[in-house]
């Protein structure tokens, strides 16, 4: 019989939460899903991609990743082993003005997750003079995630949803 890992029961409490909120509650409506095995490296990532309902405009992702190392220590119960995840958050948007956007998409994003590594990248197509944009932020949790925090998904997700709707009102 399968025993499941860790990130397989991660990313199953992951897409409950999240359907739910898609699907029950009608608040998000999820655009993509990606459930890739990296057969070079055998490391697994589940992407989830959703955005408010009626708001395009700005995107969030749920990004969860697993090693080969991982998942071994898991299944050979490895002394000493460190069975666990990688999260990832990622929010994007388009804007023609990415030196005031970035400040204050970093302090939104900072109330809900102050102690998280927070990333910011601009995109643009190069040649020509770009009048859009693509500004992207990924907040990194730096330590393994495990089943000790499956009763912390709904809260996280809870988290995400204000985000966005802070994004989307800085946005518009």
């Amino acid at each position: 019989m399968f025993d499941p890992t860790v990130y397989d029961n991660l990313k199953v409490g992951f897409e409950n939460h999240l359907y739910d909120l898609d699907n029950l509650d009608e608040i998000i409506h999820i655009s993509n899903r990606k459930d890739n095995l990296e057969m070079a490296s055998m490391s697994r990532e589940f992407i989830l991609e959703f955005c408010l309902r009626q708001h395009t405009e700005v995107k969030g992702e749920v990004v969860l990743r697993s090693s080969l190392e991982a998942i071994a220590a898991e299944i050979l119960e490895t002394p000493g082993g460190q069975p666990g995840c990688h999260l990832e958050l990622r929010f994007s948007m388009m804007t023609q003005e990415p030196e005031v956007l970035c400040p204050a998409i970093r302090s939104i994003v900072q109330l809900s997750w102050p102690a998280q590594r927070l990333v910011q990248n601009i995109h643009y197509v190069y040649g020509g003079n770009p009048t859009l944009y693509d500004v992207s932020t990924n907040i990194y949790f730096d330590r393994s995630v495990n089943e000790d925090q499956m009763g912390d998904i709904p809260e996280l997700c809870e988290h995400l949803v204000n985000v966005l709707t802070q994004l989307v009102q800085l946005h518009n």
